[in-house]
């Protein structure tokens, strides 16, 4: 047992409750050698070769002898300490030490094995297990002391890191246990105990199994097979049941754990509760997937339900028909009753429309009062009109809000797949066609597309030899918009957006043609071309004196495009005084999802370049929050239609607040586009987006226009 020095000198110098007081000095004899059982040159061998210190003193605390070991310990020779005081060696704190130590001696008594430090001839600290003994002449007076002391440093701050880490691992917030190779729990801290419910006595003993869920019992079986291989599990994301029955989401990490020999005798596990991120990322994936008011599918989910219903019917050779429907008369309960009794309509219909389909079929509200379902297995035309009559029955049955009686009727338009043989947008875009044929032929009825008397192939073949002339003729151009923190009012760059000097038509936005070209292979010649253009336009800017870091829009199929980084490194060895990082590629989060594996790959060696990258139009793809972990895109960027109308629409403002508390769960940064005014500003800064562009800050303008633009913007910086 260690002896509390501080404890016992107190102690010493208060005794039956008077104050101890330093001993008076007194005359004492001269120090006489005690006659020893072995021969003088055999005990001075000893005390030579010894490793401990091996110290004589006389009563007042001079040293009388040295030997090689205090010199090993505390640094000083023989000669420097020889005729010194003991306390040369005492830290200033542990003075009083010496005087209860030779109040000891004094009373014939031994000290024994105490801990304590003394002063290394360096000034360091060293911390040394002491033995003292009193030294008595031929009569048995004590005339000094014989001190032993043993260096125990090392052993000392051995136990300092253990303790350290044994605080560490009971202060820590992760569940921190270890188990055998068998998967016996051997440790289990304080925060296992928090997160999975059991104490410390309940769970020592046990096998981990306790913890599994009956459907991941398997797992345990993998993770020793891991461990027993020498590999570590790291970052293992999985679900853990609690004492109370509740299943959690824990995030863990499982290393092996060997003994001196380099076996693995068992594990550490490392378990962090994702429990609430997990219920976060949920609650943005319902966002992003449902109607916030109908609590439908949205036009995301509903692509991808649309995709997977495609794929089997063609397995299953089956057919399917999709339903575009609008509602007649809707606008004018709006405008007449307000905004509250017209979600109330679209609420009561939605379930209405709900309740007359199949469980296979879906549901979807797109946006306003307009709605699309997809129906499974239609294998005749009689079966496809009784399930739209009961949907314009449905719609048409009057409906009581606030005691009003309110009425409508409903327009829809159908297409048939595979009979209409397009994808999952075109047979939207075709439903949609017909649904206007519908309204035109009076309301309250359906009309069926006719896929044959479609035109868009061939105006797709026009425009496309159209927009390859205007590469060649130097018809294309780029306006640049401005971006910009809020906050600082620093413009932070800009966006290279493409335009057509059309010389009949005259400016064309990226609207009116690009998406004529969509899918086309010349959409990934546009982007290169418009990377080059831009490093171009950045180049004339730094020969003036700016430097302007500028964003791109990549085509979707180039993120898929395995020779896509070695263009872009040729682009960039073009201009070396520019810095890539000021070049920021722009991703469709739709085209980003498509095949994330080979975007993941494409995108991570363009970053090896030293490009940035940012998800552009974000909140309107379709694919899981979890993907976004896997791309290397530094920037999230809200789409305009969300930002626009979040004054306004609750459900918009909650797709932008989710937006971002997921950058900022996934520490990426955020900007919004579509500012258009000073109060979206504000809101924006209000939920925690600081970047900003759109027509309240400033239009895309030429390249040449900028430095104009930025002059004006410095003289006035106040924006909001």
């Amino acid at each position: 047992m260690k002896t509390n020095l501080c404890e016992r000198v107190s102690a010493a110098r208060t005794f039956g409750g008077m104050q101890h007081r330093r001993p008076p000095k007194q005359r004492v004899p001269p120090l006489q050698l005690v006659t020893a059982t072995v021969s003088d040159d055999r005990f001075e061998a000893i005390v030579k070769s010894s490793d401990d210190a091996i110290i004589s003193k006389t009563l007042t605390g001079i040293i009388t002898s040295w030997n090689p070991g205090a010199e090993a310990i505390f640094g000083y020779t023989e000669s420097e300490m020889i005729g010194r005081p003991m306390l040369r060696l005492f830290p200033i704190e542990r003075q009083d030490e010496e005087y209860y130590i030779l109040e000891k001696i004094l009373a014939g008594e031994h000290v024994s094995h105490f801990e304590t430090v003394r002063i290394h001839k360096s000034g360091k600290p060293v911390h040394v297990s002491v033995s003292i003994s009193p030294v008595r002449d031929k009569d048995g007076n004590v005339v000094g002391a014989s001190k032993i002391a043993r260096d125990i440093t090392a052993q000392v701050e051995l136990e300092s890191a253990a303790e350290q880490f044994r605080a560490l691992v009971s202060s820590s917030d992760d569940a921190i246990i270890t188990k055998d190779i068998n998967g016996v729990i051997c440790s289990w801290n304080g925060a296992a105990q928090t997160i999975f419910g059991y104490t410390q006595e309940e769970m020592i003993g046990e096998s981990m199994l306790r913890l599994f869920p009956v459907e991941r019992i398997q797992e345990e079986t993998f993770i020793l097979g891991k461990i027993l291989a020498g590999e570590k599990v790291d970052h293992f994301e999985t679900v853990r049941i609690r004492k109370d029955g509740k299943q959690i989401h824990v995030s863990v990490t499982i290393s092996p754990i060997r003994d001196r020999y380099g076996n693995v005798v068992g594990a550490s596990k490392i378990a962090r509760d994702i429990t609430p991120l997990r219920q976060h990322q949920e609650k943005l994936e319902h966002i992003a997937h449902y109607d916030g008011l109908t609590d439908l599918p949205n036009r995301l989910l509903l692509t991808d339900r649309l995709r997977q219903a495609m794929a089997l019917c063609k397995r299953g050779n089956q057919q399917l028909a999709v339903l575009y429907l609008d509602l007649d008369g809707f606008k004018q309960i709006n405008d007449t009753h307000g905004h509250d009794v017209g979600d109330a309509l679209l609420v009561a219909l939605s379930r209405r429309m709900a309740g007359s389909l199949r469980e296979a079929d879906t549901l979807a509200r797109i946006g306003g009062d307009e709605f699309v379902a997809v129906l499974m297995d239609i294998n005749n035309a009689e079966k496809l009109k009784r399930i739209v009559g009961r949907i314009l029955c449905a719609c048409a049955e009057p409906v009581m809000i606030d005691g009003k009686r309110l009425e409508v009727t409903a327009s829809i338009g159908v297409t048939t797949y595979p009979h209409d043989d397009a994808d999952e947008d075109q047979l939207m875009r075709h439903a949609d066609l017909a649904m206007y044929e519908a309204k035109q032929s009076g309301k309250n009825r359906f009309h069926i597309f006719d896929a044959f008397r479609e035109a868009e192939g061939k105006s797709r073949h026009v425009y496309v030899r159209r927009l390859s002339e205007a590469l060649e003729r130097n018809e294309l151009l780029l306006h640049y918009q401005p971006k910009i923190n809020m906050k600082t009012n620093e413009v932070v760059g800009v966006e290279a957006l493409i335009r057509w000097q059309h010389p009949d038509r005259g400016l064309l936005s990226p609207s009116a043609f690009l998406p004529l070209i969509d899918g086309h292979s010349i959409n990934e010649e546009l982007g290169v071309w418009v990377i080059g253009r831009a490093l171009a336009q950045m180049a004339t800017w730094r020969g003036q004196g700016i430097r302007m870091p500028v964003s791109v829009n990549l085509a979707p199929n180039q993120l898929q495009d395995e020779l896509f980084p070695t263009i872009l490194g040729n682009l960039l060895s073009r201009y070396p005084e520019l810095d890539p990082a000021d070049l920021e590629l722009e991703v469709l989060e739709t085209s980003a999802m498509q095949d994330i594996e080979a975007v993941s790959r494409v995108m991570q060696a363009c970053r090896n370049l030293g490009v940035q990258f940012s998800i552009d139009d974000f909140g309107t793809g379709y694919s899981s929050l979890t993907y976004l972990k896997r791309l290397p895109a530094k920037t999230l960027k809200i789409d305009q239609s969300f930002v626009r109308d979040m004054l306004s629409d609750h459900e918009d403002l909650a797709i932008v607040c989710g937006v971002i508390g997921l950058a900022t769960a996934f520490q990426r940064k955020v900007i919004a586009e579509g500012v258009e005014s000073e109060a979206h500003g504000k809101k924006l800064m209000e939920l925690g987006c600081e970047l900003a562009q759109g027509y309240g800050i400033s239009r895309p303008m030429p390249g040449p226009k900028l430095r104009q633009w930025l002059a004006a913007w410095n003289l006035n910086p106040a924006w909001i």
